[in-house]
């Protein structure tokens, strides 16, 4: 201790604040939940994903004249879309470079529900980031009591033991959907190993300052525990180093990326049985104001791959897992001049699961013509996003839990998301 930097001590103690909040006294020693027990996995595509270049009516007038042709799904030439079998609908395509999503889609694994997003018309990355996780209608109206996130109050509901890591985010600090829950983790990565930052003379650290009476002290030496019970549970060699993980069924990610990276460590966890329930993952990179052609080629192409790496590398597990990626807003229906594209509304929402009837694109479309566009420029929103959320978590709470979950939601059709 007398060898470090106040610096280093503030880093450190910061970094225990942000790997559990309070009461995590429980975790490390609960029994486990049963394998039965569902997983969701909120995935958060941050920045406005076009979803128009993701999934777009190729054959659509109106969105052909709105945008140069490597800015939209083509319907013919040697870089068309992937077609989907939508059930007479419009001609909608994916990206080519996303050839992940319709293989997943073709064996129903997948659904998607386009035109997806806020009741609110903000086009703030921050204010419509924070309304989804915290699962509100819009700004404008007032906010129930308690800043807690949507997972947070769906974990409430559940009930059930805590397990070694119930409810974890693949980033830094812990995503606003589980804000307020006490027994979450940061869990960016588990290629070195799970510990402390700062190794064996942090963790002495930490416990010299944990040592006395108080919340305070509790919740922190709390935290050093979970922390080693959860690495305890890693695979170690003869050298006692983590062995390096090895995906199941061929599973490939690319760990080069930060979505690789994440749903990697997602999968690792769900098939260590350490109780995991909810898992909060970022992709980021969706900000695409100019020069969006060849990094959305990229994101599509990484986004695509790494779900469908997840998807096999979870294969046992499949029944119970169910994925639910969705976007802030999408982007305007007209590209501008610096070869991009500007906030919008509408969106999309992917849901990937065993219990997905998937194969489908789900929910009113409401059209790029005209009167139909939000504010006669983006695409509307014709599903509410907690339309998705409620109908993902409805078999595992009841209707008045679904309330409390989302307050002030009534949905005003089914989508029929689930077999």
């Amino acid at each position: 201790m007398m060898h470090m930097k106040r610096r280093d001590l503030l880093k450190l103690t910061g970094s225990a604040a942000l790997l559990a909040a309070t009461g995590l006294r429980d975790l490390a020693f609960a029994n486990e939940p049963g394998a039965g027990d569902t997983v969701l996995v909120f995935l958060f595509l941050r920045g406005g994903c076009d979803v128009l270049n993701l999934i777009g009516p190729s054959n659509d007038a109106a969105y052909a004249e709105a945008r140069a042709p490597d800015l939209r799904v083509l319907d013919s030439g040697d870089h068309a879309g992937l077609q989907l079998l939508t059930g007479g609908r419009d001609d909608f395509r994916l990206h080519p470079e996303a050839a992940p999503l319709l293989e997943l889609y073709q064996q129903k694994h997948l659904a998607i529900v386009h035109a997806t997003g806020l009741a609110d018309e903000t086009r703030s990355h921050f204010v419509a980031q924070d309304l989804m996780e915290r699962g509100w209608l819009d700004n404008n109206k007032q906010r129930p009591s308690g800043a807690n996130g949507w997972m947070t109050r769906w974990l409430t509901e559940i009930g059930g033991a805590h397990g070694l890591a119930r409810a974890i985010s693949t980033t830094g600090a812990v995503a606003k959907s589980l804000e307020g829950q006490r027994d979450a983790l940061c869990v960016p990565n588990l290629k070195y190993g799970y510990g402390v930052p700062g190794g064996d003379e942090a963790r002495a650290v930490l416990s010299s300052l944990y040592a006395g009476p108080g919340l305070a002290a509790t919740s922190g030496r709390d935290a050093v525990a979970a922390v080693a019970a959860l690495d305890a549970r890693l695979p170690r060699g003869a050298d006692h180093r983590p062995l390096p993980y090895e995906p199941a069924h061929g599973a490939q990610y690319d760990e080069n990326t930060d979505i690789g990276t994440a749903l990697s460590t997602v999968a690792r966890l769900i098939k260590l049985d350490v109780g995991l329930r909810a898992a909060c993952v970022d992709m980021g990179g969706w900000d695409t104001h100019e020069g969006q052609p060849g990094r959305f080629n990229n994101l599509a192409k990484n986004l695509s791959r790494a779900l469908a790496a997840f998807w096999n590398d979870v294969a046992s597990e499949q029944n119970r897992v169910l994925l639910i990626a969705t976007t802030e807003f999408g982007r305007r229906l007209r590209s501008n001049k610096s070869n991009g594209t500007d906030h919008g509304h509408g969106g999309a929402t992917l849901a990937l699961g065993g219990c997905v009837d998937g194969g489908r694109l789900l929910g009113p479309w409401p059209g790029l013509h005209g009167d139909a566009l939000d504010r006669g420029v983006d695409l509307a929103v014709a599903t509410d996003y907690r339309s998705v959320l409620a109908e993902a978590v409805a078999p595992t709470v009841s209707p008045a839990a679904l309330q409390r979950i989302f307050p002030g939601f009534r949905a005003e059709q089914r989508l029929g998301l689930l077999r």
